[in-house]
């Protein structure tokens, strides 16, 4: 079958898959994630090839069936469009089994008799990733395939470096992709066409022109129900390391290269982590809601953090001297996730009073609403004064509707499009980085829920004009200091 640009991606690097496996097709990820993303592929025309599920769970292929089917009709409530789901139906198979028994991977290679690509997703915790690709080695079904694996891709650097080593026994490092889902998302894609694609930004976007850049990622509720599994990780884990050091390295990284380099997107992010010192604990504030000692799974006097602040550099001529500035934190004031980059002041002007103007800011919003947005100055209607507006655009409202973050990824896997997976050397620089906020993290300070977050965290920006307010629908003005 030919390959084709399709919703999901459309870099053709091949060969196309022909079978999807998805271990732990019975679990929470599938539930709220995998189901829907597959129905959206095949609504879109983009899944072409069958879909087994491997699980313990005692189902049958209809059962299974009927578990999607709620799933998407959640998902997509009174819009489910009945001929698509019973195409996608007729592709779906299942195989009963436990991982560690190989008659589980015996049953499967019958099932993938005759395909030579399967893509083989392991939705199940990481502590299984070698037992399951062990098992795929031994039943002869790793040559020619591709296994995606979800984070977490270690817990530290030393873990990082040992879940390679186990998987790279049968896998060669582009046969595997590390899917994260927020790579994934129109938004965060749209970051390296926003600066490279307009010659408005491009020439601006370095130390001359810039103070500070400053990503937040802030979500309005707490660990509730996931205290077990959230205590061990904390926000530096859960966030920093992965979806927000990605992000700042599509902000600040160098242009892709074309020519000869199979992987420029990515080579480019891996030139922009080498050259980030490591995290200074001194320049990290970590913070601890009230109340989060009392979730059910958390250790008595944990010390795992909910919020996490801290300040990194960029060696390289475009950023000498910028400060990099992260946030992330649960039980926030509101949820939004942004990146704003803040100019350098002008000088007075002779106008308006000879007032200083503010310093203009580009800022990209993910979550929620996606879309970017230019804050600029202006005359004052009726008065010799100066106002901040804003050059808003909503990306959905200009751009149409935009593919789900699995429907993306999963579709980029099914293709070989390896573009916005982690690779292997990334996963071990960005641990790397924040590896000394692990041997050596400041204590935690604790902070009222609803806020943003610890007292100590607005020092961090001290001389930078304080913390921003993430852009919130009801709120005005659009960039208001927050803090």
């Amino acid at each position: 079958m030919p390959l084709v640009a399709t919703r999901a991606g459309g870099k053709e690097t091949g060969p196309e898959a022909d079978a999807l496996v998805i271990f732990g097709i019975s679990g929470d990820l599938a539930r709220k994630m995998t189901y829907d993303a597959l129905y959206e592929l095949e609504l879109h025309g983009t899944l072409r090839v069958p879909v087994i599920g491997v699980a313990k769970d005692d189902l049958d292929g209809k059962q299974l069936v009927k578990r999607m089917r709620e799933s998407c009709v959640a998902a997509e409530k009174d819009d489910l469009d009945e001929s698509v789901f019973e195409r996608l139906s007729e592709r779906v198979g299942y195989v009963r089994g436990d991982y560690e028994d190989p008659k589980t991977f015996r049953a499967l290679a019958e099932e993938l008799d005759g395909c030579e690509h399967p893509v083989f997703y392991l939705e199940t915790p990481p502590s299984l990733f070698e037992m399951v690709v062990d098992g795929l080695a031994a039943a002869d079904l790793t040559k020619g395939a591709r296994v995606v694996i979800e984070k977490p891709f270690g817990h530290d650097l030393e873990s990082a470096k040992a879940l390679n080593a186990e998987l790279s026994k049968h896998l060669a490092e582009p046969q595997i992709y590390r899917i994260d889902h927020f790579l994934g998302k129109e938004p965060v894609m749209d970051i390296l066409y926003l600066r490279f694609a307009n010659l408005v930004l491009e020439p601006i976007w370095n130390h001359r022109y810039i103070s500070s850049v400053r990503i937040t990622m802030a979500e309005d509720f707490g660990v509730d129900d996931r205290g077990s599994f959230y205590d061990p990780v904390g926000a530096l884990r859960d966030v920093i390391q992965n979806h927000l050091l990605q992000m700042l390295a599509l902000i600040a990284m160098e242009p892709p290269t074309g020519g000869s380099d199979p992987d420029p997107v990515r080579d480019k992010k891996m030139d922009l982590f080498r050259a980030i010192p490591a995290a200074d604990p001194q320049r990290c504030v970590r913070g601890q809601y009230e109340g989060y000692q009392d979730v059910d799974g958390v250790a008595p006097g944990s010390e795992t953090e909910t919020f996490i602040a801290l300040r990194l550099f960029v060696e390289s001529w475009r950023w000498a001297g910028v400060p990099f500035f992260i946030r992330a934190g649960k039980c926030m004031e509101a949820k939004a996730t942004e990146l704003r980059v803040v100019l350098n002041s002008p000088p007075p002007i002779g106008i308006a009073g000879s007032a200083v103007p503010r310093a203009d800011e580009i800022v990209i919003r993910i979550d929620p609403h996606g879309g970017a947005c230019i804050l600029v100055e202006a005359k004052q209607p009726g008065k010799e004064t100066l106002r901040q507006v804003d050059l808003e655009l909503l990306f959905e409202e200009e751009l149409g509707d935009q593919p789900g973050p699995y429907e993306r990824l999963l579709g980029d896997a099914l293709l070989g499009n390896p573009e916005h997976f982690a690779r292997e050397d990334m996963v071990e620089e960005t641990w790397r980085i924040v590896q000394p906020l692990i041997d050596d993290p400041p204590e935690v300070e604790t902070y009222v829920p609803g806020g943003w977050g610890p007292e100590g965290s607005s020092h961090l920006v001290t001389g930078y004009g304080g913390w921003r307010r993430p852009w919130l629908p009801s709120e005005e003005p659009y960039g208001a200091v927050g803090p």
